[in-house]
């Protein structure tokens, strides 16, 4: 697609091309590039504006009591030109929230780095609106905010992301959590995860490893996350792509223990988590551990105690629990109608795959490297697979049963309780993954992955906060709605061509954008004002 100017010289008209805009492969990328093709030619007609006015500076000027005549207010519709149409929602809101939650203080000296605390607030706030390379983030902030950011000034902001400036990220993120809950944090919900990078060559951080993402022959960083039961975050810890994720615990554990003094820590972390070297640590060191187990791994004994359903109390329909002792540990066994339901639908889904499989082909490189499969597999002589009926019946037993072990003083219910609440940290990584794109990683630097990922870090607190600010002022919303209510609050900045004023146009905010901007104390006023005045 591109942008021509036509011109008429008597009787014939001459047409220049002035911009090519791209190039389009369907209908939803051709009407993408109406738009981008619009934008740039209103910005041709205007000369390219360059504007000194940032999507809250403007809020601020439309709520300022500045006298103008009443004659500046009354305007001929025909002289007016909307130069550009800014996405305000997004800094207003977030932009509020990062001010009050004290993250101008991350970077050192904010007063006299005030260029970089800026860059770095539009940075993390352009990764809550649209998550993308720096680059393309530069590039949305000029073009839907209105903001101008050389891409060399973002990279010089990171390298201000030092290691004082992400511990003091942790602290304020850590401290803000505890003062929306009000009390002393105990309970921490733990995980961890991998980052892989588009990139081949490894370095002491970016290591191969294990990844969660099927990226194993791409290098990688380990994320460790720790949040509260309301998903609230409190720290994180990067390690070497190449380590395992249950030796993250112990060092990540003590050492926010340490940093904030907190006399009693609860662990709620998954079956990964559960070895025995881990849970002796844990103990050693003081910790409450409530994590997942792994009932098919142990003792024989055991097994058929858990196995007994003659041990198992029914606390409701459908739900039973059984109690389990070893010294000073307790192994709670759940067993739900419903999941032995979806277990065995699961099972028979996958049998039923494995069939058609074997019927084409029995061959065993084809169907052996499948962890899925190879348990349902048994080989015949020396190279024919044949489903294995033995070990679909042994495995039907446990259909419905699930265990956490535990070494804190609580009730089973209790016990069971805190480890559902285990969803909210994968939750977070859902968000921080997903919808903010923490991966792939396009920095190779040690220092500069590490402000990517206290950026996406300081993301995630600010979304969070604000979602269970929202939850409790008006009702429970998700990230991803209230992102699209802020993307449309909108203000037109209007030219008057003719009196050479410049004025301020508010969208019409729903209800529920209001509500939002209600949670952190904004009133916005969708009355239209003046920006400026310009010379003559």
């Amino acid at each position: 697609m591109q942008i021509v100017q036509s011109q008429r010289k008597g009787e014939r008209v001459t047409q220049k091309i002035i911009r090519h805009v791209g190039m389009a492969y369907d209908e939803d990328e051709l009407n993408k590039l109406k738009l981008l093709a619009q934008s740039i030619r209103m910005k041709l007609q205007t000369g390219a504006q360059q504007f000194l006015f940032k999507p809250e500076e403007i809020v601020k000027l439309g709520e300022t009591k500045k006298q103008y005549q009443d004659s500046d207010y009354l305007v001929n519709v025909k002289n007016l030109l909307e130069e550009q149409r800014l996405i305000s929602g997004i800094h207003d809101v977030y932009g509020k929230l990062f001010r009050n939650l004290g993250y101008e203080k991350v970077i050192s000296r904010p007063g006299r780095n005030k260029m970089a605390v800026r860059i770095f607030s539009d940075i993390v706030l352009a990764r809550i609106a649209n998550p993308a390379s720096k680059m393309a983030s530069v590039d949305m902030l000029e073009e839907d905010f209105g903001l101008t950011i050389d891409l060399d000034k973002v990279y010089r902001m990171m390298d201000k992301l030092d290691a004082a400036a992400l511990e003091r990220l942790k602290k304020i993120t850590y401290q803000n959590s505890l003062n929306l809950l009000g009390s002393n944090i105990e309970v921490i919900f733990y995980d961890a995860t991998t980052i892989y990078f588009e990139s081949f060559s490894e370095d002491e951080l970016k290591r191969n490893g294990f990844s969660k993402d099927c990226k194993h022959n791409q290098p990688q960083i380990l994320l460790a996350l720790m949040v509260t039961s309301d998903g609230l975050p409190l720290d994180y810890e990067i390690f070497s792509g190449d380590t395992y994720e249950g030796h993250t615990l112990i060092p990540a554990l003590s050492k926010i223990r340490k940093k904030y003094q907190i006399d009693k820590i609860v662990l709620v972390a998954d079956s990964a988590m559960c070895t025995q070297d881990n849970m002796a640590a844990l103990e050693r060191e003081g910790f409450e551990y409530i994590v997942g187990a792994r009932l098919k791994k142990v003792t024989n004994k055991l097994k058929d105690k858990i196995l007994d359903h003659n041990h198992y109390q029914e606390i409701s329909p459908g739900y039973q629990i059984a109690c389990f002792y070893d010294g000073n540990r307790q192994l709670v066994v759940s067993h739900s109608n419903k999941r032995a339901q979806k277990d065995a639908s699961d099972r028979e889904k996958a049998i039923t795959k494995l069939k058609k499989k074997l019927a084409k082909s029995s061959s065993p490189k084809q169907h052996l490297s499948n962890s899925g499969y190879r348990k349902y597999l048994k080989v015949e002589g020396e190279s024919t697979l044949l489903l294995d009926e033995e070990k679909v019946a042994s495995e039907s037993v446990w259909d419905g049963l699930h265990g956490v072990i535990t070494n804190a003083k609580l009730s089973s219910e209790e016990i069971l309780a805190r480890y559902n609440d285990l969803w909210k940290v994968e939750a977070a990584f859902r968000v921080t993954k997903h919808d903010l794109k923490v991966r792939p990683v396009f920095h190779w630097k040690p220092r500069r992955i590490a402000a990517h990922i206290a950026i996406c870090f300081t993301s995630y607190a600010l979304v969070k906060h604000l979602e269970y600010r929202v939850r409790l002022c008006y009702r429970k919303m998700s990230m991803e709605k209230i992102r699209q209510l802020l993307l449309r609050v909108q203000t037109s900045i209007l030219f008057d061509k003719e009196k050479r004023i410049r004025y301020g146009l508010p969208s019409k905010m729903k209800k529920e954008a209001r509500r939002i901007y209600d949670a952190v104390g904004i009133k916005r006023s969708t009355t239209p004002y003046i920006i400026e005045k310009c010379k003559m």
